[in-house]
């Protein structure tokens, strides 16, 4: 089942259930399904863009829950964190800060990658690998730290 199909099913569960925060969050997502059908690209949805198009509602949430913290808006900030949840439902599984470790690991011995020239050598290829199924930000800062880039 893709990913639209999942969301009307999850709407019609919402509606019937009166979760008013999820049926909200869910029809932000069916929005963005909606908003990339429309834009012209003149392609179906695969999974790839359904993992993109999440992880960036994922990130949006994110920044606007450090935004209301940093502001002292917590109640809006567990709003974030509620509807980051939903999101996170249909996200691939994200693997743990141990797992990116035995990932990058293998790479950087399996390229010989080391210092700033080995950053290169080994970002593209892991976040490939890892694409939805961790953040950024976290696996950046693995490979650095392996890496012993300062």
């Amino acid at each position: 089942m893709n990913l639209e199909a999942k969301i009307t099913e999850e709407m019609k569960a919402a509606m019937k259930s009166g979760d008013k925060l999820r049926l909200d969050t869910v029809r932000s997502i069916r929005a963005s399904i909606l908003e990339f059908k429309t834009s012209g690209a003149n392609k179906e949805m695969d999974e790839t863009d359904e993992i993109k198009l999440l992880n960036s509602l994922a990130k949006k949430r994110k920044d606007s829950i450090n935004m209301y913290e940093q502001a002292g808006r917590t109640e809006l900030a567990d709003k974030e964190k509620a509807e980051l949840a939903v999101i996170m439902e249909f996200l691939p599984k994200q693997l743990t800060e141990d797992e990116v470790r035995a990932i990058v690991q293998d790479l950087i011995t399996k390229t010989g990658a080391s210092g700033n020239d080995g950053l290169k050598l080994v970002m593209s290829p892991v976040m490939k690998e890892l694409k939805g199924k961790a953040d950024g930000n976290l696996v950046q800062a693995i490979v650095k730290e392996m890496l012993r880039i300062a």
